[in-house]
């Protein structure tokens, strides 16, 4: 298995500024089907992360429907991968921080996203092809 992620993130990947309003980015996660969103800043750094497991908090904050924001509850310690990593290194960076979604990136931005479900699949269909 030595393919990088970028052969398996998920791409585009949906930006926004941290002060999005949480409403806003719900509607635009369920409308892509996607589970998570990057937050960046001016100049398109990722800052943080902001998954469909923090909207738990907001509904049990008793947050929904209401005007708070992405940089409220986007997680700030952001783990990354550069857009050439292997995947098992992908995945083992994932495991040893308790993530299950990476943003890549290129120096000039995110530029993907790989998840736990992408990296199951990959090692699946490596099972299968073997």
């Amino acid at each position: 298995m030595s393919n990088t992620v970028s052969e398996i993130m998920t791409t585009p990947v949906l930006t926004v500024d941290p002060a999005t309003n949480l409403d806003e980015i719900a509607d635009a996660m369920l409308a892509e089907e996607i589970k998570s969103i990057a937050a960046i800043d001016e100049d398109c750094n990722p800052v943080g992360i902001l998954t469909s497991t923090d909207f738990i908090e907001v509904v049990s904050n008793g947050h929904a429907g209401s005007d708070h924001t992405v940089r409220e509850y986007m997680t700030t310690e952001l783990v990354t991968a550069e857009q050439g990593i292997s995947i098992p290194e992908a995945a083992a960076r994932m495991v040893e921080h308790g993530i299950s979604h990476l943003p890549v990136t290129d120096g000039s931005g995110v530029i993907g996203i790989v998840t736990a479900t992408d990296i199951a699949d990959y090692v699946g269909s490596e099972q299968i092809d073997t």
